[in-house]
């Protein structure tokens, strides 16, 4: 039973690690985001940390779902894990640039290019299995939002 569940809290670990990471180099940016002028439908800053504790877990357990399929599909794998990768690195660094930065451009361009990487992983998650690309949407969707946020953000500031 744990054996089978390891490879779930491992993924799950390294998506909310990199989190919690990237949280703690951006901490004061709550400061920050209070200070600025927001567009309509922003969220109170609460709203930003339930949010991405729920997707750093279903990432996690999306690409356990894909690595257990490397016995199967070992190249395929290795391709879309390699696209995970990348877009937790990406992930990781919008805070740094949009927060401590305060580089709301290049944030929104960092954004979009993260945005087409996720739509690339989830094209090769769905190929290997369907549920775990299912479960990268809700992410997609939160970082399409956060995108209007951004350009939004650049736009009024």
């Amino acid at each position: 039973m744990i054996s089978k569940l390891k490879p779930y809290i491992i993924s799950i670990v390294i998506s909310l690690g990199g989190g919690i990471a990237s949280a703690f180099f951006t901490r004061g940016g709550m400061d920050i985001y209070d200070r600025i002028v927001k567009p309509p439908l922003s969220p109170p800053p609460i709203v930003f940390s339930i949010v991405w504790t729920l997707l750093y877990i279903f990432m996690g357990i999306s690409g356990a779902m894909i690595f257990m399929r490397k016995k199967d599909q070992p190249e395929e794998v290795t391709d879309a894990l390699l696209s995970y990768a990348v877009q937790l690195i990406l992930n990781f660094f919008w805070p740094l640039i949009f927060f401590n930065m305060q580089a709301y451009l290049l944030s929104f361009i960092w954004l979009v290019f993260l945005w087409l990487v996720i739509v690339k992983m989830i094209i090769k998650f769905y190929r290997i299995k369907p549920a775990a690309a299912y479960l990268q949407i809700p992410y997609l969707i939160w970082v399409t939002f956060a995108g209007y946020l951004n350009l939004m953000i650049y736009l009024l500031n």
